[in-house]
């Protein structure tokens, strides 16, 4: 276990900056010394820098002892956080952007959470409803787009991906920051989207942000690189090539109630929520079929339509089973359940003809409910058995 020096190392990450980088570590140093209360340090990640930057950061590094500088010999924002994170001997990191456009007031209320232990993670955002931010309709746009996109694509629940200010714990930097393939700017993203599959806690602090004209950040090539990076985490999480399950269970939190698995309050709402269209389909065609084939027959195939419906929506939304791999072997054990309820409700329907025979069809309806309340719990239950490879890997896809 290595010995902590600092608290909290922030990296500054840059590429010919040799213009703004001294403003910047000096107004960043200083604040460090009056508004942090743990032992701090600074690293300058000169990513490839063809100006005068790397000789801006060794002086500013001769001059202050808790300013280090990291030089690499290729380009990417991603590239030098991973190299500086994954090394750190901090007990938390952070990086913020040279130009310095976030407040740094929020710094104490991002870190915070994290040393104590509270969240795992902590974003800047400007998309905060509390948040104050000076930008121009073009990047106010883009950015609300992409997150828009992320939350379409990937589900991503966290509101601001790009935002150059963010945090983490170390010990779980060292644990996913080896399966983030990007080394540019949708590094982040991808870094954020795992955290969030893999059940970690995501603090989110509204930030005060000011753009930065003199930007050189080529938006346009960014937004497809972003695109291409959400087409290929998507792909690799859809398909299980990121090992989501081995990272839940080393990582995760664990649930509030002992004994409810990761996952199962989500697939419950989502179960519920299926569940219910399911039961107005089902009186629908009960009450249509029922003048023409009477009451066990309609019930017979109202149950067995929407049943099949039922098991492939679940397949897909609630338990996260996507391809033909499979579909019909669990369609087969969909029926199976199937059989389950049938019996229930038929069975209903029976002793409710034997005491009461002259019920009248809402009657029977209204019985055919209350015995499709009882299957819906058994049928939870044994779909959760049909699906348990899946589950496993897909648990933490829809939290």
């Amino acid at each position: 276990m290595p010995i902590r020096t600092v608290t909290l190392d922030v990296v500054v990450p840059v590429y010919n900056e040799e213009r703004d980088l001294e403003r910047c570590v000096r107004r960043l140093h200083r604040h460090l010394a009056e508004a942090i209360p743990y032992p701090s340090r600074i690293t300058v990640a000169d990513n490839a820098s063809t100006d005068g930057t790397l000789a801006v950061a060794t002086r500013l590094a001769a001059e202050f002892p808790n300013v280090h500088v990291v030089h690499l010999d290729e380009k990417g924002r991603g590239r030098a956080l991973r190299t500086v994170w994954s090394t750190s001997d901090a007990v938390v990191v952070a990086y913020m952007d040279v130009d310095l456009s976030t407040d740094l007031n929020a710094l104490l209320p991002l870190v915070a959470p994290l040393v104590s232990g509270h969240s795992d993670l902590a974003i800047g955002s400007r998309l905060s409803r509390s948040s104050r931010v000076v930008r121009g309709p073009k990047r106010e746009i883009i950015s609300r787009c992409y997150n828009l996109i992320l939350r379409g694509a990937l589900r991503a629940r966290f509101s601001d991906a790009q935002c150059g200010f963010k945090a983490m714990r170390t010990d779980v930097a060292r644990k996913l920051l080896p399966l983030v393939e990007d080394t540019g700017w949708f590094f982040d993203t991808e870094l954020l989207v795992l955290a969030e599959r893999v059940g970690l806690r995501i603090h989110e602090v509204p930030v005060d942000w000011v753009d930065d004209p003199d930007s050189t950040v080529d938006i346009v090539a960014t937004a497809v690189a972003d695109l291409k990076g959400v087409v290929r985490v998507g792909r690799a999480l859809s398909t299980g090539a990121l090992p989501v399950a081995d990272l839940r269970a080393a990582l995760g939190r664990e649930p509030l109630v002992d004994g409810v698995p990761h996952g199962m309050v989500g697939q419950l709402l989502r179960f519920g929520l299926i569940g219910v269209v399911s039961t107005v389909a089902y009186t629908v065609l009960y009450l249509m079929l029922h003048a023409v084939l009477g009451a066990q027959a309609a019930n017979f195939v109202a149950l067995l339509i929407t049943a099949v419906l039922n098991t492939a929506a679940n397949r897909a939304f609630t338990f996260g089973v996507r391809g033909s791999d499979g579909a019909v072997r669990h369609q087969m054990q969909g029926l199976a359940v199937f059989g389950v309820g049938l019996l229930l409700t038929s069975g209903s329907l029976f002793l409710l003809h034997r005491f009461v025979p002259d019920a009248s069809k809402h009657v029977e309806l209204v019985v055919l409910v209350v015995a499709n309340l009882v299957a819906t719990v058994t049928r939870f239950v044994a779909l959760r058995w049909v699906f348990r490879h899946r589950t496993a890997q897909n648990q933490g896809a829809f939290q």
